[in-house]
């Protein structure tokens, strides 16, 4: 096999949804952009990695005269991370309390405590290819790196790796040597050496990158190659668009609930059901079923009811239920929950309907008449009114595409007669309901797993295979949908490397793809998981995996913001353009637009062999690169326009005749396509079934450009009219932010003076490539105790934006007041915060940053902003009134340690950085006597911050015995909001005084 094919099928392999062949089964997660960038390379690709790992490793003891090698001893994991580790943790395992300990073992083993760095190995096209990534390896700090195998014959493979590493006895199973103390310094040590690995690792990415290796999420990539990204329709194409990567997301936090009342092991679920009550007394999520639980794990049959407000956790108590049973659907409608199907054992497959009275808690079995229902798990079902729409799912080894519905009026199901572009037969597919319409997106086939999106209305009976603007999403099967406001969101699903991490929301309004990054606390995996709307939070529950290693995995219950969700993908994603949609079966003579061409050939190959063959008509210009390519046949089949070359070389060679090469050429098996002629190729592609269709139109592929590409390009033209040098394009930005609707571009971006004399021309290029209504300059804020901003405007009138942020309308003036988006975070955690009752003095108030939310969303009783700025008080005075709290909201204009009230507050607000130390005093007088909280911010060197944390408590305990306040002065949690530079946090520090 050579290399081409080694790469291909080991990418395959890492892309598909199986495990892999270690322990853990799944590449490990933080290395996966770098492993990524290696793969995407033509020379490389990567066997195996670990991102650096913790671990107690139990090994036996050599015995007497015994010679083998301590590595091949053999042994087992007591304990393995690929994270930082937890101290408290690591002790318990080793020295468990006596109601924990295990029975001893006849035969000792050794212990060993270690932390090993980053590995990857990589095999390499050629010996010319492995010397270079050595060295760009060791030039990123990596000097262990080294080829372990080249010569004739051999495959060439590197090993990147560095000496970053500890190992250390402990003892063995019998009897430890060390304390509990010491193995929490080893714990700290290997967690500083962990932090070391990671960021000479990402020091890595960024060698690459400056070598020549390219990020695949980039606009470079060839979408053709994307065969599970074509419609599975002959009449539409998707296009995958992308994020712009000049604009960096920032991370959508999780909120982890803190679950009473039943344990939180009840929610381990995966499998289950879940419906929302969404009173105005009421806002709940019903669980049910599913497999796991707590103690033994089984399927369940237990109706759950939480309160993510408080995070209570009941049991309704039933005198029967449906019996237990994963992989059915809920639905609501009115205060009826509707249980229909599921599998209750491997050879039990159910069609059952049950129904829970939500007001009295009581389970009824309902007796259903109409057409047969067949029994089926892993459907889908939406309710729209009183009607429960049911689509696909599995029974045994079947897979149906059938749609029915039940009328819980009459308790009549009907399968229904489908119009249109119906759905292939799919299980553990997801569906929701928007109006009158049902959406339904991914699932599996049985071959592969899919990434298309239906809807169905549910008045005229019609499917609808839908093509949307905007990143679509990854192809995926047992994720979950929801509904909020005009938005549909899809969250999880396998493959979890694909899925884990991103929340992808699709504007109904706009039409328009849309996605976040979230940052996940304890990994979670969100397969078979529910997506609950209550509010403004999606409520996650469950979800979870088995691994035969290693066990079973569960999520913890989390939520998240969608306001901040919402906003953070609208303020992340460009404007994008409309397509023009051409039916690719319309003839020359029905073609009227200008951005389709009439060439006669195409090559049609099925899906299978599409990759094959578009690598063939690609190597020898056969394919024309200026028309899409298409799916047809339901998907089954894919069309390829071909270029007048490949019509006039073998315009006597056609397809369908017997077409003879050389002996030479009938004789290669797994050809290299730079080996062999062009007759061999086209008998190739003859023996792969390919056909040649006569007179069918396409549409002109229109590239996409990314606004950075159609910058530069209009930009190019500007310069090159004006007879200036093409290296005045380094001054181009690479990214931007949006303010209301104005683009603002960095300080570092069209500096050079030659840019003055072409200003017009070039402010109303880079205005129409971004689709900016204004255009400003970022400044550098003003080290004045006013920090005022210096945004310079380029297009436009004025500074004055509205911004919309979590919910809270913020007006200013760009030009005079500086905006944050790094502090996006800890705006909304303050506006989390419970202040119905509570005073707060907000000593920075600025335009109103943390005032709003604690106004707006904690719902303060009063909020004292102090602030002596005077055009930020201007901004302030609008947006309390604009968001309709200015009468909860006092605004004391001057410096905050003259005009801070004494006495009042039950929390205070100290955001100012790089350090606001100089109002600590004015912080602790503003306090009631019985004490508070302060939120004090600060910049701190990443080293430092454990010592800071000590800094604030030791001088805020100083200052409240000198203001005669006996207080305990404590810090209660520090918030790592973002990196400010390198090496420098912006930290919180939640500070208690009582």
């Amino acid at each position: 096999m050579d290399f081409e094919k080694r790469k291909a099928a080991t990418l395959a392999s890492i892309r598909s949804s199986v495990t892999d062949k270690s322990p853990k089964g799944y590449l490990d997660e933080p290395i996966i952009p770098l492993l990524e960038t290696i793969n995407h390379h033509p020379s490389y690709f990567t066997t195996s990695s670990c991102s650096g790992r913790i671990s107690i490793l139990s090994q036996p003891k050599p015995k007497l005269n015994d010679s083998t090698k301590k590595k091949a001893r053999g042994g087992s994991w007591l304990y393995i991370t690929h994270d930082p580790a937890d101290p408290e943790l690591v002790v318990s395992l080793l020295f468990p309390s006596k109601s924990n300990q295990i029975d001893p073992i006849d035969q000792p083993s050794e212990l060993v405590f270690r932390f090993e760095p980053l590995i990857i190995a990589v095999e390499c096209k050629d010996l010319g290819s492995a010397q270079f990534l050595v060295a760009v390896a060791i030039s990123a700090g990596f000097r262990e790196s080294g080829i372990t195998s080249c010569g004739d014959g051999k495959r060439v493979i590197i090993a990147i790796r560095c000496s970053i590493r500890m190992e250390v006895p402990l003892g063995d199973t019998q009897k430890l040597m060390v304390s509990p103390e010491y193995v929490k310094f080893l714990v700290d040590i290997a967690n500083e050496k962990m932090d070391a690995n990671r960021k000479r690792t990402d020091g890595f990415g960024v060698v690459l990158a400056s070598n020549g290796f390219k990020n695949p999420d980039a606009n470079d990539v060839d979408e053709d190659d994307n065969y599970e990204n074509l419609a599975g329709n002959h009449d539409s194409t998707i296009n995958n668009g992308d994020l712009h990567p000049g604009l960096q997301q920032n991370l959508i936090p999780l909120s982890k609930l803190s679950i009473v009342g039943e344990t939180v092991e009840k929610l381990h679920l995966w499998g289950h059901s879940a419906c929302t009550i969404d009173k105005t007394d009421r806002k709940e999520v019903i669980v049910f079923g599913g497999f796991g639980g707590f103690g033994r794990h089984a399927r369940r049959n237990e109706s759950l009811l939480l309160d993510p407000s408080c995070g209570t956790l009941k049991l309704i108590a039933v005198n029967e239920s449906p019996s237990a049973r994963l992989g059915h659907t809920a639905s609501m409608v009115g205060d009826f929950m509707f249980v229909i199907g599921g599998r209750a054992d491997p050879l039990n497959i159910l069609n059952d309907v049950w129904r829970l009275d939500i007001p009295k808690g009581e389970w009824s079995s309902q007796r259903c008449i109409g057409s047969e229902f067949p029994p089926r798990h892993r459907h889908a079902a939406a309710s729209v009114g009183s009607k429960v729409y049911i689509f696909g799912g599995l029974y045994n080894d079947k897979m149906v595409s059938s749609l029915h519905i039940l009328d819980t009026k009459d308790l009549q199901w009907k399968e229904v007669e489908q119009q249109g572009q119906w759905p292939c037969a799919r299980h553990s597919h997801a569906m929701v309901a928007y109006g009158s319409q049902l959406f339904m997106f991914g699932g599996y086939n049985g071959e592969n797993v899919l990434n298309d999106l239906y809807s169905f209305d549910v008045q005229s009976c019609y499917w609808k295979l839908e093509v949307i603007s905007g990143k679509w999403p990854n192809a995926r099967f047992s994720h979950s949908m929801f509904v909020y406001k005009h938005i549909i969101g899809i969250i999880g699903g396998c493959p979890v490397s694909q899925n884990c991490q991103e929340l992808t929301l699709l504007d109904l309004k706009h039409r328009l793809w849309r996605s976040v990054r979230l940052e996940f606390m304890n990994k979670e995996l969100f397969v078979r998981s529910t997506a609950s709307v209550l509010g403004d939070d999606l409520i996650i529950i469950g979800g979870g995996a088995a691994c035969y290693a290693f066990g079973t995995k569960f999520s913890e219950p989390v939520k998240i913001n969608l306001v901040q969700s919402v906003t953070m993908s609208e303020n992340h994603v460009p404007p994008q353009h409309e397509d023009v949609s051409v039916e690719p079966n319309q003839t020359n003579a029905d073609l009227k637009t200008e951005t389709s061409l009439s060439q006669p050939w195409v090559i049609q190959l099925e899906r299978k062999y599409a990759k094959f063959g578009k690598d063939i008509l690609k190597s020898f210009g056969w394919l024309d690169l200026e028309r899409k390519v298409y799916s047809n046949e339901k998907g089954l089949c894919i069309w390829f326009p071909v270029t007048e070359k490949f019509c006039e070389l073998f315009h006597e060679k056609q397809l369908g005749e017997d077409i003879k090469g050389s002996d030479d050429d009938n004789q290669i098996k797994g050809p290299s396509l730079m080996d062999i002629s062009s007759s061999a190729a086209l008998n190739l592609l003859k023996e792969r079934g390919a056909k040649k269709l006569i007179n069918v139109a396409f549409e002109a592929k229109k590239v996409a450009k990314s606004p950075l590409q159609k910058m530069r390009e209009d930009i190019t033209s500007i310069l090159k009219q004006k007879g200036l040098p093409e290296e005045l394009l380094d001054e181009l930005p690479q990214r931007w932010e949006r303010l209301g609707d104005i683009v603002v571009l960095p300080a570092t971006s069209f500096k050079d003076p030659s840019w003055i004399s072409i200003s017009d021309e070039v402010w109303c290029a880079v205005s129409k490539s971004l689709s900016a209504n204004r255009l400003a300059r970022q400044g550098r804020v003003e080290p004045n105790g006013t920090r005022d901003s210096t945004l310079e405007i380029l297009v436009g009138d004025d500074g004055w934006v509205d911004h919309r942020e979590n919910g809270i309308l913020y007006s200013f003036d760009a030009t005079k007041c500086m905006f944050s988006w790094g502090n996006l975070s800890e705006k909304l955690r303050m506006g989390n915060m419970a202040c119905e009752s509570e005073v707060v003095v907000d000593l920075f108030a600025g335009i109103g940053y943390f005032v709003l939310p604690f106004l707006v969303r904690a719902k303060a009783k009063l909020v004292y902003a102090c602030e002596w700025n005077p055009h930020a008080i201007e901004a302030l005075r609008r947006n309390v009134e604009a968001n309709s709290v200015l009468d909860r909201c006092i605004i004391l204009e001057g410096d905050n340690r003259i005009t801070a009230p004494k006495g009042v507050a039950d929390r205070v607000n100290l955001g100012l950085i790089p350090s606001s130390e100089g109002s600590w005093v004015t912080a602790i007088q503003a306090l009631r006597p019985e004490g508070g909280v302060l939120h004090v911010h600060g910049n701190v060197k990443d080293s430092d911050e454990s010592s800071w944390g000590e800094h604030v408590t030791k001088t805020l305990s100083d200052i409240a015995r000198a203001e005669g306040r006996s207080w305990e002065v404590t810090v209660e949690h520090i918030e790592k909001v973002k990196w400010y530079a390198p090496r420098i946090r912006h930290l919180v520090a939640d500070v208690r005084c009582r």
